[in-house]
């Protein structure tokens, strides 16, 4: 099927445009101010949404005035964007978000007027879902959204009264998309900002992406007409707010890969110029092989993963909501692991603010929190893909595993390996129950999101030349074919479910001794991989 997809050249100029523009209005030396005084830069924000800016335009279709832009185009957009400044990509991402409900939503009219707006007049919008006591569960929403009827019974109007906590873009948005309890169940309503009644409340003062605006909205006695509810239907909330996680969490899953490129970068250039005891960090393996090379190692599989489920969400109709949690799960954490490598990596001045990667690794750390908690990811992931490889019988990962098993060169055998033993080890916690325990789910989702990683980068490599990358899916599938068997072995003894036989034979199927022997070779790669990396 024919992807989703802009134009290379113009996809480039975009993100060209993009560092131009940020370079121009917002230098570092700025940057750091707002974020010293927790700023966010509202008329920056605005000037991006301008007509010679435009970045809203690449997630707008193009029948309502936008480009038409795919997952892949949001996914690299969002990633340069995270390499300049999180505060400032987050206040994108709640414009993407906060219209992700309308383009899937309303009716053909309802588009026509609100996607028309927001592309031509650069609106600022704001996603309001997020509550006080519901935090990321949409299902638990209180905000109440109460019927006004004509004398024939008519819906006229909805009167809403609630509050929505840690809104971005919640003080300067122009238009909210907000999800309400309405009579016949959640439902997003279209609410602009001037309507009586709304207001923001309490600015949040944040630990880190300062450059984002992070507000309370409140909600009372708030009237709108009912031709502002998404879809002119109740009840199509949860539906809405589903049908786009796919994409939403791929977006921050490109943020975290931004961030964490954007750390190892600098942890890199560091390397290349401070000398300790007459020789550069960077000839140094204590320091590449524990502070550049892992993180270039799960750096690349987080991309490779990415641009696959950017590939299947571009090829085809399907929300992709377990692959879309994978790789939020897996960018998000390896970006901060990156970061805090990097402050690491530069010592005492990593950790003073002019080096920037002090705020880096501040910024990066909302990701493992916002659009879905890590937490909540891991559920997602080992309820549904669980379920997924249990009704196939093993041969969703068993495939996976055949299909890479051949590739020799980039790591297939390790990958294949772990695989193989994660379809055994869920069938097994399945049928035992051992998944009503939430740890257990947890464990189990971790060692899944490791498995399709390292699947994906051996894919990757496989299909390419470049030797850098054929190492680092080698190092990675050895890591993978020994931490998801040794995890999950972990699990089953310390769960006491199974009897000493049956934990024989599971310990068997692991084969940890072959795991270990696959790592053979693993240290020239890791040279290889500083060497590359550093340009030496």
């Amino acid at each position: 099927m024919q992807l989703a997809r802009l134009d290379a050249g113009d996809l480039d100029m975009i993100v060209a445009t993009l560092k131009e523009f940020t370079g121009r209005e917002t230098p570092l030396g700025q940057r750091m101010r707002w974020d010293e005084t927790d700023t966010c830069p509202a008329d920056a924000v605005r000037a991006m949404l301008g007509p010679d800016v435009g970045l809203h335009l690449v997630f707008l279709p193009e029948e309502y005035g936008g480009m038409g832009g795919g997952a892949y185009d949001i996914y690299r957009l969002s990633c340069e964007f995270a390499k300049i400044d999180l505060g400032l990509a987050t206040a994108m991402l709640a414009v993407a978000l906060g219209t992700d409900p309308i383009r899937v939503g309303c009716t053909r009219p309802q588009k026509q007027r609100w996607l028309t707006r927001i592309a031509n007049e650069g609106l600022i919008v704001a996603y309001a879902v997020t509550e006080p006591e519901a935090g990321s569960s949409v299902q638990n929403v209180s905000t109440e959204a109460q019927r006004i009827t004509d004398a024939t019974g008519r819906v006229t109007h909805y009167k809403l009264t609630g509050v929505k906590q840690f809104i971005s873009n919640g003080s300067i948005a122009d238009l909210y998309t907000v999800l309400a309890k309405a009579p016949d169940g959640p439902s997003f309503f279209l609410i602009e900002r001037n309507t009586p009644g709304l207001k923001a409340g309490k600015h949040e003062v944040k630990h880190g992406i300062r450059l984002s605006d992070t507000a309370q909205v409140l909600l009372q006695d708030v009237i709108v007409p009912a031709d502002q509810l998404v879809g002119e239907k109740e009840g199509e909330g949860l539906k809405q707010a589903n049908e786009v996680f796919g994409f939403t969490r791929l977006m921050v899953a490109g943020f975290g890969l931004g961030a964490g490129q954007s750390s190892l970068d600098k942890a890199i250039a560091y390397s290349k110029q401070r000398r300790q005891m007459g020789t550069l960090l960077c000839e140094k393996q204590g320091f590449t092989h524990k502070l550049l090379v892992p993180n270039s190692v799960r750096l690349a599989a987080a991309q490779a993963y990415i641009e696959y489920v950017a590939d299947l969400l571009d090829s085809g109709p399907e929300d992709r909501q377990v692959e879309g949690a994978v790789a939020k799960l897996f960018a998000t954490e390896v970006g901060n692991i990156a970061a805090d490598d990097a402050v690491q990596a530069l010592g005492g001045y990593g950790y003073c603010v002019d080096f920037e990667v002090e705020k880096i690794r501040r910024d990066a750390r909302i990701l493992r929190i916002y659009e879905g908690t890590s937490e909540i990811m891991q559920n997602i992931i080992g309820v549904f893909r669980m379920r997924q490889s249990v009704k196939s019988k093993g041969a969703f990962y068993g495939d996976l595993a055949s299909e890479v098993e051949p590739f020799v060169e980039s790591g297939g055998p390790a990958a294949a390996k772990a695989a193989r033993f994660v379809s055994i080890a869920i069938d097994l916690a399945f049928h035992r129950k051992l998944i009503k325990q939430q740890h257990a789910l947890f464990e189990c989702a971790t060692s899944m999101a490791e498995v399709e990683t390292a699947i994906a980068l051996v894919r990757a490599a496989a299909s390419s030349n470049d030797a850098l990358l054929k190492a680092q899916a080698r190092v990675w599938a050895s890591d993978v074919a020994l931490s998801a068997p040794a995890r999950l072995l972990k699990l089953f003894s310390a769960s006491n479910v199974l009897a000493p036989e049956a934990f024989g034979e599971l310990s068997a199927a692991a084969d940890l001794a072959g795991a270990i022997a696959m790592q053979s070779g693993r240290l020239a790669d890791m040279d290889f991989i500083a060497r590359t990396i550093t340009g030496r």
